[in-house]
């Protein structure tokens, strides 16, 4: 018989023990090995229970093992410095702190992008999948650093983060009848009032309430929808298929709640907090586009103008971009429809916004790109490694057009991962001496593995290794005995992540030739095991059956639902890391990274972060696809990677000196550990969006929202002057002298050339030669711009004019009888070959981010 209601019995803590209520509750738990000490040892029985879950914990104590806790003064004064380590670690200063103050944001807003939006790393998530997998490596590197960050994100009700780790509700399971489910707690209004987010929809609101939880410093607010039959019921975005909401209907709702419910949350939170509202929001995915117009939506309801909101929104915002598809595209009428329901009062002009999300053409009923939409919307647009970057500069050129893929504004901070999260104890050890826990959690000072001789570094290998091994399977269906001698002593272990959902499938070059996998395993003399941690989409049928084979019993391991033990253990134990996708797109992948902060060396394509930090001694690095590559060119890169595999990386593991020690791969391993563990830490990553991203975007935000958004109207006015005077702007001669006959290598060009600016003045642009080595069809293949400054004719020149009308600083002067102005400058010829050059005019700004901020351009011929 099914209960109408449930609820969870709990043990009363005495006073002794209640702080426990404080250390279970704050996720840094996850992440700090003391922390999770302590809990264990209040009640080991009920820990090892509950799968090491501290919010479960609580709801299992024995209340006798509770009695006698609190009875134990060693364990009390535990429990009680480490709830005074947590307080101090939340509130005390840290490296944020000691930046630079005013300069810096008091808030940031995070938005990640959700699992549909980024599925390589949701693939590639730590399981459990619960509360815990929700502060990603940005928000605990943040914490860390004491970035003041505040996170959003969407409690999914497929799959609910509970106490419990996740309950998988499936697409028509009944809802929870417990109000909290386990989950974080609900935030509230002064009388207890739960805070329910509510976004307009054409056909019915969309409502969440806002849950709590806690990473550390930084709170994650969870949207949770509200379930039908509540007080507050409503439609919900995250139900399962219903058949009168099509697809694109439930993804655009889904990012409206994401996105403009998320900012509600957010503005609640800071009112019912006393923490300061965002000066800087960071968001990614689909719902970033309508975080960004939301914003612009407050502004103009408190009075700013659209084009005003516009600027500050922009000069605010920074994106984490993704490469354009077809899951980005919306109809324009049904986001249309949407936008009406949402803005009720008109704020948002319709026709603006869909230009804002339109690729391309700007017709009334064009497509919306909530993609470009979100590019748009943001001054600051970063990929996540420097290809990445490149390949969304590539992706998005056409809405810049006139100038280089490279000048697209979109840069690149590349991503890391969580050192306190990822290190094995065993390697935190190898550093006690020179590494304090502060520098783990900060990326200072991070010295492992220089001064350690060959010996300790290769026993800390095995004994890794080991305990992957005690937390191994026997098989790919669950614990199967292997026989005896199966499993040699010591073979090569290669891990890798199945991730099919992005990149391709990346087991596929692997797969390719099965009998040659299977021999590399079977191998005798030089024994190597794989092991497969297979993410959302299941096993591919290629790697089943080869994993069905009896004699691949202990050689191959698929773990279908590793535990967050196992898959930590598996970053750190195995010997080698494997990531090949088969399409990629430059993004980098969290695995290899974790795996290398373990010492485990990467056999990966140069793709995202491995494409700019391999260095030829830390690991090996195959070659990316070609566009134009078909079936052959996948054979012929599955036959690289197994010649790779079986010829280098085998040999180099196997072979051994007199020691007994494999030399050569233990000088990998060091390499990796000194030059390549620093670089992929997440700690950098978020330190570098503080000084690339969030502290130049404050402080124009601050800038422009001085003295009632005076600087944004300023510049709001000078971008429509601009653009309407535009059509004027062009250049009307080009004159160029010095070079030899024929041009020779240290030659300098003369460059003269004459514009007419439309009624602009010359600060309103800047005028530039771009040059550069040319191919077969006249284009500048590497871009170089030089500056045009200029030039004041002569007195008696007869065509000189003064400008008494024009304005202070350069005014009219240089401008001729046609209304010309004249610019000079030189390019010196540093290289030999086919060499080209044009000159162009475009917008000067000393708010503008970049060359191509406002897509306007004029160029000679």
């Amino acid at each position: 018989m099914r209960a109408i209601r449930r609820f969870t019995v709990r043990t009363l803590l005495p006073a002794p023990l209640a702080e426990l209520e404080e250390l279970a509750h704050d996720l840094r738990w996850s992440w700090h090995p003391p922390t999770r000490a302590v809990l264990a040892d209040v009640d080991p029985v009920a820990w090892s229970r509950v799968g090491g879950d501290p919010a479960a914990l609580l709801d299992a104590l024995d209340p006798e093992r509770v009695a006698a806790a609190a009875a134990d003064p060693a364990l009390v004064a535990r429990v009680r410095a480490a709830a005074a380590d947590l307080r101090a670690y939340r509130t005390g200063p840290r490296w944020y702190q000691r930046q630079g103050g005013a300069a810096l944001p008091a808030a940031v807003a995070w938005f990640p992008p959700g699992p549909d939006d980024a599925p390589r790393a949701a693939a590639a998530a730590p399981g459990p999948h619960g509360l815990e997998a929700l502060a990603d490596d940005h928000v605990r590197a943040a914490s860390d650093l004491g970035v003041p960050l505040v996170a959003v994100g969407l409690v999914d009700d497929q799959r609910r983060p509970t106490a419990h780790g996740t309950r998988d509700l499936g697409p028509g399971a009944p809802p929870s009848p417990t109000e909290d489910g386990g989950a974080a707690p609900l935030l509230r209004e002064p009388d207890g009032t739960p805070v329910v987010v509510q976004v307009a929809t054409p056909g019915s609101a969309l409502r969440a309430r806002v849950r709590v939880a806690r990473a550390g410093r930084v709170p994650l607010l969870l949207l949770d929808p509200v379930e039908p039959g509540t007080p507050t019921a409503g439609g919900r975005a995250t139900a399962g298929p219903a058949a009168e909401r099509s697809a694109a209907v439930r993804r655009l709702e889904r990012a409206l709640l994401r996105g403009v419910g998320g900012l509600q949350a957010v503005r609640a939170h800071a009112r019912l907090t006393g923490a300061p509202q965002p000066e800087v929001v960071h968001a990614g995915g689909a719902h970033a586009g309508f975080v960004g117009l939301e914003r612009v939506r407050e502004l103009v309801a408190a009075g700013a103008t659209y084009d005003a909101a516009l600027e500050l929104v922009r000069a605010t915002s920074v994106l984490a971009v993704q490469v354009p598809g077809p899951a980005t595209v919306l109809d324009g009428a049904l986001v249309a429809e949407h936008l009406a329901a949402l803005d009720p009062a008109g704020d948002l002009p319709t026709t603006d916004v869909l230009a804002l999300g339109a690729r391309a053409g700007g017709e009334a009923d064009a497509p919306v790109d909530t993609a470009v939409l979100a590019l748009r919307l943001a001054d600051r647009a970063s990929g996540d490694s420097r290809r990445h970057g490149r390949t969304c500069r590539e992706a998005y050129a056409d809405l810049w057009p006139g100038f280089d893929p490279q000048e697209v504004p979109i840069g690149s901070v590349t991503a890391g991962v969580h050192a306190p999260t990822w290190v094995a104890p065993e390697v935190t050890d190898l550093g006690a001496r020179r590494m304090s826990a502060r520098d783990l959690a900060t990326g200072a000072g991070w010295d492992v593995g220089g001064p350690v001789d060959d010996a300790d570094l290769w026993e800390l290998r095995r004994r890794l290794r080991a305990r992957l091994d005690d937390l191994l399977p026997g098989g790919a269906d669950g614990p199967r005995p292997s026989a005896p001698g199966t499993v040699p002593a010591e073979p090569l272990t290669v891990g890798v992540v199945h991730r099919p959902s992005s990149g391709g499938a990346p087991l596929d070059l692997l797969l390719d030739d099965p009998d040659r996998l299977a021999a590399l395993l079977l191998d005798a003399a030089r024994p190597v095991r794989l092991v497969v941690a297979a993410g959302p989409g299941g096993v591919p049928a290629a790697l089943g059956a080869l994993a069905d084979r009896p004699d691949l019993d202990g050689r191959l391991v698929v773990l279908t639902d590793a535990s967050s033990d196992l898959l930590r253990a598996l970053h750190a134990g195995c010997d080698v890391w494997l990531d090949t996708p088969v399409d990629p797109s430059g993004a980098s992948t969290a695995s290899g990274m974790r795996a290398a902060l373990n010492g485990v060396l990467t056999l990966a394509v140069r793709d995202g972060w491995w494409d700019e930090w391999y260095d030829g001694e830390d690991g090996w690095a195959l070659p990316r696809p070609a566009p134009e590559d078909g079936d052959e060119g996948t054979a012929q890169r599955a036959a690289v990677l197994h010649d790779v595999l079986a010829e280098q990386v085998v040999t180099c593991f196997h072979e051994r000196d007199g020691d007994g020690l494999p030399r050569r791969w233990l000088a990998a391993v060091r390499r990796t550990l000194v030059t390549l563990a620093p670089k992929v830490q997440a700690t950098r990553m978020v330190a570098d969006h503080v000084a690339h991203l969030y502290a130049p975007a404050a402080a124009a935000g601050a800038a422009l929202a001085a003295d009632d958004l005076a600087g944004a109207v300023a510049l709001a006015g000078w971008r429509s002057r601009v653009r309407s005077a535009w059509p004027g702007v062009a250049v009307a001669d080009v004159e160029v002298t010095g070079a030899g006959t024929p041009p020779r290598v240290g030659d300098v060009l003369h460059v003269r050339a004459s514009v007419t600016l439309g009624g602009l003045l010359p600060d309103d642009v800047a005028v530039q030669v771009v040059h550069g080595p040319v191919g077969p069809d006249d284009e500048i293949t590497d871009l170089h711009v030089a500056a045009l400054v200029q030039a004041a004719p002569a007195a008696d020149a007869p065509d000189a004019v003064d400008a008494p009308d024009a304005d202070a600083g350069t005014g009219g002067v240089g401008r001729t009888e046609g209304g010309r102005y004249a610019y000079v400058g030189e390019v010196g010829l540093t290289r030999a070959g086919p060499f080209g050059w044009t000159v162009r005019v475009v917008p000067r700004h000393d708010a503008l981010t970049s060359v191509a901020a406002t897509g306007l351009v004029a160029t000679a011929g």
